[in-house]
């Protein structure tokens, strides 16, 4: 396993990041217990951001928004073989149109689909403070 910068990780890792994978979200429900669910994940380092989008009534947005406004403590996952790539950090979801606009079009940019218009979607929004993983190509 490796650490990576979360503004600045190696390309490798980047590169499995822009690639087509489902991935997971871990939140924690209010008992503490996890609750892990497959997303699609878009990754920008730049601004040291994942983002999610999903409905406002899933169980993930409950649990996120469960934790205050300080945000909550989630982590995305992706896996293929023997490689994997997981970013951590804090959680808050974003009602706002135009967040949600940019973050549909690096969904589709990412998965070669735009989603359908949902007037429920949301985003959720991780500010990320931790990168690890073991991606082909990196130690």
């Amino acid at each position: 396993m490796a650490n990576f910068d979360v503004h600045s990780p190696s390309p490798d890792y980047l590169a499995f990041w822009r690639e087509y994978h489902l991935c997971t979200l871990t939140t924690l429900r209010p008992d503490g217990s996890p609750h892990v669910v497959p997303v699609g994940v878009t990754y920008d380092p730049e601004a040291g951001i994942a983002r999610v989008i999903t409905n406002k009534s899933s169980t993930k947005v409950a649990n996120v928004l469960a934790a205050g406004e300080a945000g909550a403590r989630v982590a995305v996952c992706q896996v293929k073989g023997g490689h994997w790539a997981t970013l951590e950090g804090r959680a808050v979801v974003v009602t706002d149109p135009e967040p949600i606009a940019e973050a549909v079009r690096r969904y589709a940019e990412r998965y070669g689909r735009t989603p359908a218009p949902n007037p429920d979607r949301v985003l959720i929004r991780i500010t990320l403070d931790r990168a690890m993983g073991r991606a082909p190509g990196s130690a």
